[in-house]
């Protein structure tokens, strides 16, 4: 029994010859035809800022020789390889998964029926609001043998310009190859919100593409260059930029089975520090809090007094290459100097600092007690810093939680071989929780959670012992965001370790 739609959709299918309107058409085709028949692809796009993953799940319900198929589900910005389809018309669903470990039970955000043409390309677009979702389909033709072949004598390769921006004015595009500036740039298109161009033939080379307010010359995104080295079909989709960057655009170029994001190559980037530095014997100087300085230490740090366990706001600047400083308050001692930073356009990132602890082994015969006394000889630290790209999704059905683990330290006799974060539902227990992870020492790891409330069990392995370090609760709805979740010594709690919950970023 087919389902019913559970909310109002909007459906448009848009020709690629039409570059100045619109034209809604309705997809309750009559079935297949001889000349029809052959083999055409769908090919699944998500543009819809707030979705979780979206599966295309696609059936014949007055067919039941037709096995229904549900294929792997597509994040925001990703596409679909092109999916091979009898030419036909199927009924497709849109849903995202809301449950753990169940593909077959998914929450239907759209439905309608899609006619697959032959030798064609269905391009579904998925945009808007994913309650209430604005799904496009765009018919793009499928050279023949024969026009391939001569796109390859040629030495062209095929593009297409979709405009996926609001901007009320439309939206103007300017090539111009990689050593020429936009002052000798050509003009590829204009194109308005939902508009495709008509499909174009241009030499392989490497292009700078450019894009300004329609009718203007004010360049308001840059890309770097991008080569076109084979006579392939490609789609340049102009959309928002949800990076940190200035440019209100980003360019995104589709292939066959493939997708590239390209951020407007003047774009500026934005970080945060936090403070992950515990006190210690060995660094007497350090009374939790540091400067933090960039490129060279002066009168005016980036960050003041930031203390153990905090972020600092994010600060925006320039993309490049950047030496980070560490320094106490007050003596201005070193605690650490020349670290990388390296800021890539449009990007936010957080940088820890920590303490690692190792014992000594001076002989290397992995003897650390060699005087039998059942202490360690002896002790060296050294301070170091972790850059983490922070998650950009406003998925409000998931979120990711990115596990920083600052505490698990296996060089020393009483460290724990290995530390991991369960997340436990009210149904379940920790053994039989569906989602936990394993932290390890200063490497990120990630899971993505479906909003409900856990109990979060952070459980370190002692020889044959699990020690309870941290049990926390966690709510996530559909206003949360995507989390750090900090693991660190903390000596006033009753284990000696703590938990530190974040937004990924500081907005």
């Amino acid at each position: 029994m087919k389902i019913q739609m559970a909310y109002p959709q909007r459906y448009l299918r848009v020709p690629t010859l039409f570059l100045t309107f619109l034209l809604s058409l309705s997809l309750f085709g009559c079935g297949s035809s001889d000349d029809n028949d052959g083999t055409g692809y769908i090919q699944l796009y998500n543009l819809s800022a707030n979705s979780p993953g979206i599966y295309l799940t696609t059936d014949k319900y007055d067919d039941d020789d037709f096995d229904e198929k549900t294929h792997s589900p597509i994040l925001y910005t990703k596409v679909s390889s092109r999916l091979t389809y009898d030419s036909d018309t199927y009924d497709i669903e849109l849903a995202w998964q809301n449950e753990y470990n169940n593909d077959y039970d998914l929450e239907i955000v759209y439905q309608s029926q899609l006619q697959v043409n032959k030798d064609t390309i269905e391009l579904v677009v998925v945009t808007e609001d994913i309650k209430a979702p604005t799904v496009l389909v765009y018919d793009i033709p499928v050279r023949d043998d024969n026009e391939v072949d001569d796109d390859i004598n040629d030495e062209i390769f095929n593009i297409r310009v979709l405009n996926m921006h609001t901007l009320s004015a439309g939206v103007d595009m300017y090539y111009s190859e990689s050593h020429e500036t936009f002052n000798e740039a050509t003009l590829l298109n204009q194109t308005h919100y939902s508009e495709m161009s008509e499909n174009q033939k241009i030499a392989q080379d490497g292009y700078i593409f450019y894009l300004t307010s329609a009718g203007s010359d004010e360049v308001l995104y840059q890309s770097k260059n991008i080569d076109f080295p084979y006579a392939s079909e490609y789609i340049m989709i102009i959309r928002e930029n949800t990076g940190v960057g200035s440019s209100p655009f980003i360019l995104d170029k589709i292939s066959t089975s493939s997708i590239t994001e390209y951020s407007d190559t003047n774009a500026e980037a934005s970080y945060r520090v936090f403070n992950g530095i515990i006190e210690h014997e060995l660094l007497p100087q350090y009374e939790n809090s540091f400067d933090f300085h960039l490129d060279g230490i002066d009168n005016s740090p980036e960050v003041s007094a930031l203390n153990f366990g905090e972020f600092s706001q994010s600060i925006i600047t320039d993309s490049g290459d950047y030496s980070m400083s560490v320094v106490t308050p007050v003596a201005q001692s070193p605690i650490l100097s020349n670290h990388l930073l390296a800021l890539t356009e449009n990007t936010d990132k957080t940088v820890f600092f920590y303490l690692l602890e190792e014992a000594v082994d001076e002989d290397g015969d992995g003897n650390i007690d060699e005087d039998g006394d059942g202490y360690i000889d002896e002790i060296e630290i050294t301070i170091n810093s972790l850059v983490v790209d922070n998650s950009q999704s406003n998925s409000i059905y998931s979120h990711q939680m990115k596990v920083i683990n600052l505490i698990d330290q296996d060089n020393i006799i009483d460290d724990f071989s290995n530390i991991k974060v369960y997340f436990v539902r009210s149904d379940e227990i920790i053994a039989t929780a569906d989602q936990y992870i394993t932290a390890i020492f200063a490497q990120p790891s990630s899971v993505t959670l479906l909003n409900n409330t856990y109990t979060v069990y952070v459980i370190g392995r002692l020889d044959s012992s699990d020690i309870i370090l941290s049990a926390s609760e966690l709510i996530l709805n559909e206003d949360s965001k995507d989390q750090f979740i900090i693991l660190e010594k903390d000596l006033n709690s009753a284990t000696g370790y703590g938990v530190n919950f974040a937004n990924q970023t500081s907005e």
